[in-house]
């Protein structure tokens, strides 16, 4: 079954190659603090507003208070419990940043409709970007250009 978003290709699967980086695995990145990222909601302070009438509000109510460790006001804006960070306060986005290890640079057979045999993984991208363009160069030759 083909999928809604793609055009059903001319050539068959076992034509197709499948060019991608990847930088999944662990050293690929790691978590960082606001300060490491200039995080703007950080540097300015903020406001985190949660419906104690809720489950959902009476947790997260729970966390800011007594697990989450950072400094704050707290308000009440009709139904609604605001917590008011200052400035410098660690936010609660998770900040990731590239680490040492690089990225996986990937060249399968096949395509969306299924992969086939093992990647080739090329350390460097100069050599993924030499692969990809000796096989545009192959498929023009092929349409005589």
């Amino acid at each position: 079954m083909r999928p809604l978003n793609r055009l059903e290709p001319a050539l068959p699967n076992q034509a197709m190659k499948t060019y991608g980086i990847a930088a999944t695995q662990p050293g690929h990145w790691r978590t960082v603090s606001c300060a490491q990222t200039d995080c703007a909601v950080s540097a300015s302070g903020w406001r985190t507003s949660v419906d104690e009438a809720t489950p959902l509000g009476l947790r997260q109510a729970a966390y800011i208070r007594h697990r989450a460790g950072r400094a704050f006001q707290e308000l009440r804006e009709g139904t609604l419990t605001v917590f008011v960070f200052p400035p410098g306060e660690e936010c609660f986005t998770e900040h990731r940043i590239r680490g040492d290890r690089p990225a996986l640079y990937l060249v399968r057979g096949g395509d969306w409709r299924g992969i086939i045999g093992q990647p080739t993984i090329y350390d460097r991208p100069d050599q993924w970007v030499d692969d990809f363009a000796t096989h545009q160069d192959r498929i023009n030759h092929q349409l005589g250009e």
